[in-house]
């Protein structure tokens, strides 16, 4: 009996689970950035990736070491909120509650900003005569008690007319005016701004600040400062300093933020049009045959094998097959065909297309979660919630920046007041300008351009891809695709319609059977095969009536055809490799296989119990906009090189047609993945766009893989872009968007990065000495508004890109 320790299973590899978890409360690439690297320091988190545009995180973990509840719980340490995703809610519901969500944040936003804006300019009439009896006039005219440069203008400008026409207001008491303000604004603040402030203290309970930091310091500084000079003004002129307050600085400075916000809110719905458009193409009901009868039944009580029915000028409700009738559907919407797409019996339609003309009946397939449409719609959705890797330096940035941003604030104080209380201009004036100054550097420094920056440009671009029929998976695919170098394409399906004919039949000297029998004989072993060659053969022998039989011990054999028993006679189809590989001899019609191959047919031998019999040769016809395709490729700077297992003759041929100058062929699935690591290893960066499962695998090795939607679904589950349309332009499409998009990026990172290099010395007073330029903290909060909008305005740019 043996004693042996029987050997010990190395443990699997932990599954991982995917959970996207809404989250509340961010306003910056600050809040972004510490969700994320909370996240990513979470035991058992193997990537986060926080989305400031979506509002979202998705994360990737091991559910044996970390749940989604503990991952909620650890958003909210962070001080934000956050909350389990529903369950099983559909693409469409959930884009219908982010749609929801963004309309009640923009309806919310502008109303606090229009009230807050009202209630600035009735602050700024009631400070003018406050202002006035409060500061002296210097020898050259300025108001020596405020040191606002903007309400100094302001008093030039208007303090005249507002002497002439609201001349009540001086004879009310300065310390009424002042107490009347000191009540509006901190209704303001309360109601209007409160949620500056409440984010501020989340942020401070848990040691960080983002956006709302500096906005609640500022503004909380200058409100503190004018409450006590309010309430006690005789402190001030104790120590020789104007009890100036700042009332309608702080009420403006939160209706201009708000109104920034909410131009901003309403920028960023526009970034998801397309998605939002998207999830309404799905009809609310549809019309069902039930019984004898036709009738409507809501969408969600559609059941696989339903028989439905769709009149001219209808969208379809739910993805199917034709069984009745012929129609021409405008897939545009979906594709980017332009052109209504064909239909008749046997025909796949996909749910929120458009029947253009007659009337047909179709069975009901996919539904729910599995339809065209759904799957679309959540790509896109998880795609719009991805990162670009040029997003990390915005990260490392915003990790750093609003600690850094107050500690400038201290050093401007400090050294205006230095510099001013040296210079002989006395305490109270330093105090005030030394005050002015960091509290505009505090409202100007938004770290919110900085997290727009890229996840704008994302759900842009990824919109816009999703018109033209590109459905890219995702911020790093899309940064991807304009690094490409060389395009690697597939020739069947890709360069080619994918769909080709029988065009000769060749007997061998000696064959034992008729050509009649032997196209018979090979439609039924191929009958069992997927590739489009076999197709083509039974569709031929099916057209010319031939009966087929079930074939036996069928195998495909990877790159050189197939072989079965038919009938009880061993059966061989393929290439001539697999002739040779069963010692078939094939030179008594290798030169008819030559002159074919060299007219881009490919020769497919037949061989019936080890006797060969002859030769059908098939033609896969060029896509009509191939060689339109791969010329823009070129002259965009691309290498375009072709790979096929189809013989070096006919591959030849085919590129001579299309322009291509590089071609590989007889390769097999592997060979496939070995070029394109060899063109890696030059270093290339590679693209590889193909339509089949043989594709697959050179899909994942290429640094970018691009499926056609006509292929299988391995195809398109191993690429990182999908084509709608199977259409060499889409590549074309998506290289060129990608590019597009980058140089969006970079300007939105550039503007932001030198927004604050620029606008933080200004409000500072940098300039000062030189020039004489001094912000006003209001000024400083429109700029800071500014900023934000105008980097989501210019990835908005990107929805009117055009492509030819």
């Amino acid at each position: 009996m043996s004693t042996a320790t029987p050997p010990v299973a190395e443990p699997a590899a932990p599954e991982t689970e995917r959970v996207v978890i809404p989250v509340t409360g961010m306003t910056c690439a600050a809040c972004q950035s510490r969700v994320q690297r909370t996240l990513n320091k979470t035991v058992g988190v193997s990537d986060a990736s926080v989305n400031l545009m979506m509002g979202n995180a998705t994360v990737t973990f091991n559910p044996g070491a970390v749940n989604a509840a503990a991952l909620v719980a650890a958003i909210r340490d962070t001080g934000y909120g956050a909350e389990l995703p529903v369950a099983n809610r559909s693409a469409f519901e959930e884009q219908a509650a982010h749609d929801q969500s963004q309309a009640d944040e923009f309806r919310t936003l502008r109303r606090k900003a229009i009230v807050s804006g009202a209630a600035g300019v009735v602050a700024m009439v009631a400070s003018m005569p406050l202002m006035g009896r409060l500061a002296g006039t210097s020898h050259g005219g300025a108001m020596t008690g405020i040191s606002d440069p903007f309400m100094q203008w302001a008093m030039r400008a208007f303090d005249p007319v507002h002497r002439t026409w609201l001349s009540c207001l001086y004879v009310v008491s300065p310390r009424t005016l002042a107490f009347a303000l000191l009540v509006m604004t901190l209704g303001v603040m309360g109601w209007a701004g409160r949620h500056f402030y409440t984010s501020a203290w989340a942020a401070f309970r848990h040691h960080a600040a983002n956006m709302d930091t500096l906005v609640a310091v500022g503004t909380g500084a200058a409100f503190i400062y004018s409450a006590i000079a309010t309430i006690v003004p005789e402190f001030f002129l104790d120590h020789g300093v104007m009890p100036d307050v700042y009332y309608e600085a702080v009420i403006i400075i939160i209706a201009l933020i708000l109104t920034g916000n909410a131009f901003e809110a309403r920028a960023k719905r526009q970034t998801s049009a397309a998605l939002r458009a998207l999830a309404h193409l799905q009809p609310k009901s549809a019309r069902v045959v039930r019984g004898d009868q036709e009738v409507d039944v809501a969408i969600e009580t559609v059941h696989s094998g339903d028989v439905v029915v769709v009149r001219p000028g209808e969208r379809l409700p739910v993805d199917g097959e034709l069984v009745a009738g012929s129609s021409a559907v405008d897939e545009s919407m979906l594709t980017g065909e332009s052109v209504p797409v064909s239909k008749t019996v046997g025909d796949r339609v996909i749910g929120g297309t458009i029947n253009a003309t007659g009337s047909f009946r179709y069975r009901a397939t996919t539904l729910g979660a599995d339809s065209t449409l759904e799957r679309i719609v959540k790509l896109m959705r998880d795609a719009q919630g991805s990162r670009a890797p040029i997003q990390a330096l915005a990260d490392r940035v915003s990790g750093i920046f609003v600690p850094v941003v107050i500690s400038i604030a201290l050093v401007t104080c400090v050294t205006w007041f230095v510099a001013i209380h040296v210079t002989g201009g006395g305490a109270g004036a330093a105090a005030v300008r030394a005050f002015a100054a960091a509290v505009a550097v505090l409202i100007i420094a938004c770290p919110c351009a900085m997290g727009l920056a890229v996840p704008t440009a994302v759900m842009v671009a990824t919109g816009r891809g999703a018109q033209l029929g590109v459905l890219i998976k995702g911020g790093e695919a899309l940064q991807r695709a304009g690094d490409v170098t060389t395009v690697v394409l597939d020739k069947t399906g890709t360069i080619t319609e994918g769909r080709p004919t029988v065009t000769d039949v060749l007997s061998a000297p000696y064959a034992a059977l008729s050509r009649e029998e032997m196209v018979r004989v090979t439609a039924s072993l191929e009958r069992s095969s997927e590739h489009p060659l076999a197709d083509a053969i039974v569709r031929y022998a099916t057209d010319k009536g031939a009966p087929l039989e079930h074939a036996e011990a069928f195998q495909s054999v990877t790159g050189r055809g197939a072989k079965g028993t038919v009938g009880g006679r061993r059966v061989l189809v393929g290439n001539e490799a697999l002739m040779q590989e069963n010692a078939i001899d094939v030179t008594s019609l290798r030169s008819d296989a030559e002159r074919l191959a060299g007219d881009a047919k490919t020769p497919m031998y037949v061989a019936v119990d080890g006797q060969f019999q002859g030769m059908l040769a098939v033609a896969d016809p060029v896509r009509s906009t191939s060689p339109a395709a791969i010329a823009r490729l070129r002259a965009l700077g691309l290498e375009v090189v072709m790979l096929t297992g189809d013989n070096q003759r006919t591959a030849d041929a085919i590129a001579r047609a299309v322009g291509v100058a590089r071609v590989v062929a007889s390769v097999l699935p592997e060979g496939k993945v070995a070029e394109v690591k060899r063109l890696q290893g030059e270093g290339r960066v590679v693209a590889m766009v193909g339509d089949g499962t043989n594709d697959a695998p050179a899909l994942v090795q290429a640094d970018l893989g691009i499926s056609l939607q006509s292929g299988t679904d391995v195809a398109s589950e191993a690429s990182d872009v999908t084509l709608m349309r199977a259409d060499l332009l889409g590549v074309v499409h998506t290289i060129e968007l990608s590019r597009r998009t980058m140089r969006t990026m970079k300007q939105n990172l550039f503007w932001a990065f030198v927004y604050n290099l620029v606008g933080i010395p200004v409000a500072a007073g940098a300039f000062y000495p030189l020039f004489g330029v001094l912000l006003s903290p209001i000024l400083a909060s429109a700029a800071m508004a500014f900023s934000s909008v105008s980097v989501v305005t210019n990835s908005l740019r990107l929805r009117r890109a055009r492509f030819a």
